[in-house]
């Protein structure tokens, strides 16, 4: 009689899906709830189905859907196939490449073009589109290809895209070092009230909704983040800047700003498609609806990056146009502005 029963079967290779560091201000909440809010499109369901599967980790040990979530539990959700957002098939979409070599390229993003795949979002982005024209990009620690850093869906501007290894190791260290030079200009609600200043705080997964990103007081959540902004230009009601990044969080300027008081320019996500300031006459509606149909996205534009060459060590600094959507509507804003003015002087 064979006695097998030291042997074990192989383990499964799970991957993971999802993976929430619950903040330290959590309240004690079921975890099915807690993931309703947490992943998008999710049912009460698909999680309790999931958790009966023993596909929901809690600090590394499979919990049911009853489970009270805790502040500092580790959530991950692990399946046996990898994530739909990791395969990437190339798609023959058009690039603006302001600047080309053989160790890096340089695109400048339209608005409405995701840069990589993600919830929902998992064809027609900036990575299906290398795939196709590049063959062979380096991938980040994300795995993703060419990828040095990334900009929002309706964020504009300019974004570096590495093309050998060498060149992704060597950007990667400038991005994290903060030795990089970032640019963007940016239409923010209210009459900002210094010339210059800079915003410290901390950022992280808002705490209900995990499509914001929150500023968190406490030092122990989030990552360090610091934005320098500067006045270009007054329009009353909102006001023209100038942001240079520090560091590189996700929806940075946005959250900082809002963090202010400053939300940016019909910015959905972070309320700024409201009118926050202002009138409450109606040729004064009208004009901001205007506005917003000329600019339909958030006014963020990444309008200059700087870097030292992987290979040359030069110092290169590209420079773009502020784009046309985002453009006319600061011209309607300076002629909105100057006639106000003239008005007040009669």
């Amino acid at each position: 009689m064979n006695n097998n029963s030291n042997l074990q079967e192989p383990e499964e290779e799970l991957f993971e899906h999802y993976r929430f560091d619950v903040p330290k201000g959590q309240a004690f909440l079921r975890i099915d709830k807690y993931l309703m809010l947490m992943v998008p499109n999710a049912t009460r369901n698909k999680i309790q189905n999931a958790a009966t599967n023993g596909d929901i980790y809690v600090n590394d040990v499979t919990v049911k859907s009853n489970y009270k979530v805790k502040p500092l539990d580790v959530i991950r959700i692990l399946l046996s196939h990898p994530p739909f957002e990791n395969r990437v098939d190339p798609e023959d979409i058009p690039l603006n490449i302001v600047y080309e070599d053989d160790a890096l390229l340089l695109i400048n993003k339209p608005a409405n073009f995701v840069v990589h795949p993600g919830h929902g979002n998992y064809t027609g982005t900036l990575v299906n589109a290398l795939a196709f024209h590049f063959e062979n990009l380096p991938l980040n620690s994300s795995e993703r290809p060419g990828l040095v850093h990334r900009i929002d869906k309706d964020t504009t501007g300019l974004l570096v895209v590495a093309k050998t290894e060498a060149a992704m190791t060597h950007l990667a260290k400038q991005f994290e070092d903060k030795t990089s030079e970032r640019e963007y200009i940016a239409l923010v609600w209210g009459n900002v009230k210094e010339e210059e200043g800079t915003i410290t705080g901390n950022i992280a997964r808002h705490v209900k909704d995990r499509m914001q990103m929150s500023v968190f007081a406490d030092p122990e959540i989030g990552k360090h983040a610091v934005t320098h902004y500067k006045v270009l230009e007054r329009f009353g009601y909102v006001t023209l800047i100038s942001c240079k990044l520090e560091t590189g969080r996700t929806h940075q300027i946005r959250v900082h700003l809002k963090h202010i008081g400053h939300t940016l320019f019909n910015d959905e996500r972070y309320g700024g498609n409201l009118i926050l300031k202002g009138t409450t006459f109606t040729k004064y509606k009208q004009f901001i609806d205007n506005c917003f149909k000329t600019l339909p996205r958030q006014a963020l534009h990444a309008k200059t990056l700087g870097f030292v060459h992987p290979v040359t060590g030069e110092m290169m600094r590209f420079d773009t146009e502020i784009p046309k959507d985002m453009a006319d509507c600061i011209e309607k804003w300076r002629n909105y502005s100057k006639s106000n003015a003239a008005e007040e002087e009669e």
